[in-house]
């Protein structure tokens, strides 16, 4: 695995989920040092993409999904680009999703952000990928104040988000050469962590500044909509209390994020600006997160797009339920993880040795080369590991095919393990 966690906390809406794999529950903790996979699990995706929820006007039917076409889910209609640019006229908000380790995805958020810009909209960036203390960052990087390697290192990258740069890459650059301002919407993870924990009340008056003033009623729809992205073992493997607080977390994210969006839109000032928020899928499917928790305190206009693969892992049928978004992008089917990790999970904060592996993925490189739970990273490729992000860190320049050398210890002794980085072909 070695998948990140979002500011130490699982995130259940980011992508397609198992979470059976890796939510162990010890005494209510979920173990931070974890995440969940990037890789989509099929059953769950499908059934996300065909629930009976959201608006009444489109929830009970269902539009298609054309590869490589934008579908307006109001009418079925087949738009282009310049089409899209036009239906967003008015729309001060649009949220679109995303799976962070699905290129596809990026490339439809950057093209989306293009098509606004373009079209003379002024644009503002939301960013799911950095807390709301981190906005310094974010403005010295659209002033030019950093290289790429400088806002990696000091914008903490691979500790505050821990996806790979180069997702994310094509989208800052464009945002920096054309001068559009980027906001960082997210929570800090002690924030989630005690909200996870012991509910909203213990929130400080600054850090419930950046909620709604109210929060929106629980929903059984969100609700349905939270287990749709489970599989059905996954359940059995938590207890209610830590379901709860995981369902709070969530809550807490969209909350966030969509008020720290608007707040961004209404001191811009700018006629016609639109703020484009990137947030994981699940944050936006059928209205039920970030928007129905910003709506009640904006007059205008709140719109989703989301891309929806076409295919197996996602529209087989070439079909999604209307209410899933305003737009839907068809894109290619999800394909192997575009970049290598060793597939481990560390033990973290939890302990005193964080580099101590709890879990290796079965069919990872770590695994192929013999590297067992209990065994404790010492170094990757000569970084030492005191952390998830140091092994993201160490790990972002390689690619598949490649070897990577390890120091791990092993009863007591330190071993030196080259680990090949290769992938598994899936069963047929």
């Amino acid at each position: 695995m070695n998948q990140p966690t979002r500011h130490g906390v699982p995130d259940a809406f980011s992508h397609p989920l198992r979470v059976s794999r890796l939510a162990r529950v010890a005494g209510g903790l979920l173990l931070a040092a974890t995440g969940l996979l990037a890789a989509a699990a099929a059953p769950a995706q499908s059934r996300g993409l065909d629930l009976p929820i959201g608006d009444p006007a489109r929830r009970d039917r269902d539009v298609p999904v054309v590869l490589d076409g934008i579908t307006d889910t109001a009418t079925g209609a087949l738009l282009s680009p310049a089409q899209l640019a036009a239906q967003l006229k008015g729309v001060g908000i649009l949220f679109v999703g995303e799976e962070h380790t699905n290129q596809d995805f990026h490339d439809v958020q950057l093209q989306a952000i293009r098509l606004l810009h373009e079209s003379g909209r002024p644009v503002i960036i939301a960013l799911e990928m950095f807390p709301y203390t981190e906005q310094a960052t974010l403005d010295r990087w659209i002033d030019g104040a950093y290289t790429e390697e400088g806002f990696l290192a000091l914008g903490n990258w691979y500790g505050n988000w821990g996806y790979h740069w180069n997702f994310y890459r094509d989208i800052f650059l464009y945002a920096r050469e054309h001068g559009l301002r980027m906001v960082a919407v997210n929570s800090p993870r002690e924030v989630v962590r005690r909200v996870r924990a012991s509910g909203f009340g213990e929130l400080s008056p600054g850090e419930a500044a950046h909620f709604p003033p109210r929060l929106a009623p629980e929903s059984e729809e969100h609700q349905r909509m939270y287990r749709a992205f489970f599989a059905s073992d996954d359940a059995l493997h938590m207890n209610a209390q830590a379901l709860e607080g995981l369902y709070r977390a969530q809550v807490a994210w969209d909350a966030t994020m969509g008020w720290n969006a608007l707040q961004a839109l209404e001191q811009d000032g700018r006629k016609d600006a639109i703020v484009v928020v990137l947030i994981g899928s699940g944050h936006v499917t059928y209205g039920l997160g970030s928007e129905r928790q910003i709506a009640p305190h904006f007059q205008g206009r709140i719109a989703s797009l989301i891309p929806v693969p076409v295919g197996p892992g996602g529209a087989e049928a070439g079909r999604v339920r209307a209410s899933y978004a305003n737009f839907v992008w068809g894109v290619p089917p999800a394909t192997a993880p575009r970049y290598p990790s060793l597939g481990v999970s560390l033990m973290g904060a939890i302990g005193k040795s964080p580099g101590k592996i709890i879990q290796v993925s079965g069919s990872s490189p770590a695994s192929q080369a013999g590297i067992k739970v209990g065994d404790e990273l010492l170094r990757v490729a000569g970084t030492p590991v005191d952390s998830e992000a140091a092994v993201r860190r160490a790990m972002a320049p390689f690619r598949w095919g490649d070897v990577v050398d390890v120091v791990l210890k092993r009863d007591g002794k330190e071993v030196a393990v080259p680990v090949p980085l290769r992938r598994v072909p899936e069963a047929s």
